[in-house]
């Protein structure tokens, strides 16, 4: 079984745990909004162009709408059940949905106050390393400051270089890959000047 399918299964257990109209980290977005969001960007392929496309976001919220009304329970089947046959996202599920699954796990893990990390495998930490070490440097391509992502073993990789400044962000790297994914309930510490830190973590880190 792939970190995908791992992380897809235990989503759905926890969004079965809390229920549909639970908080999460995206936004004003709840469990049942979330669970919406998979199913369209997996099984509606003429919407799911809406996710990254502006001219055709307001038919995508219109086929989210439709499909988080119905029954709670069918949403996370297919949320379980994954890309069907016919999705192009089913060949490369192990790839496509490595960070969106984990991500989106802990969006609802995190969603209300408490939450604790979950212990993770080093070799899952691994396989977030070479994902966030790559990735990030489009997350803090914003940054008018050098951003160095270090990991608690003493791995760092520059994500982002510029004159002046330089901000390190340590942590575990699912934090850090959560952190550089936009979220800031996240367990990271950081080194620099104070301004300049400031605007490291303000920064739009969408990707």
């Amino acid at each position: 079984m792939s970190i995908a399918q791992r992380e897809r299964q235990q989503l759905v257990e926890t969004m079965t745990a809390v229920g549909p109209e639970a908080p999460t980290l995206c936004g004003t977005w709840t469990v049942r909004d979330l669970a919406a969001h998979l199913v369209v960007r997996e099984r509606r392929i003429d919407a799911a162009a809406g996710i990254m496309l502006k001219p055709f976001a307001g038919y995508l919220e219109r086929v989210q709408a439709k499909v988080a009304g119905q029954p709670f329970p069918e949403l996370l089947e297919q949320v379980r059940t994954g890309p069907p046959w016919w999705s192009p996202l089913r060949p490369v599920d192990a790839l496509a949905n490595l960070t969106e699954m984990f991500v989106h796990h802990e969006d609802v893990r995190r969603g209300s106050p408490g939450w604790m990390p979950r212990e993770i495998s080093q070799a899952d930490e691994d396989k977030y390393w070479s994902l966030v070490s790559k990735m990030a440097r489009r997350s803090y391509r914003k940054s008018p400051v050098t951003v160095v992502l270090e990991s608690l073993d003493g791995k760092r990789a520059v994500v982002r270089s510029r004159p002046g400044d330089e901000v390190t962000l340590t942590g575990a790297p699912s934090e850090l890959l959560l952190h550089s994914f936009g979220r800031d309930e996240v367990r990271i510490e950081t080194t620099g000047e104070p301004d300049a830190v400031s605007t490291v973590l303000g920064l739009d880190r969408s990707v």
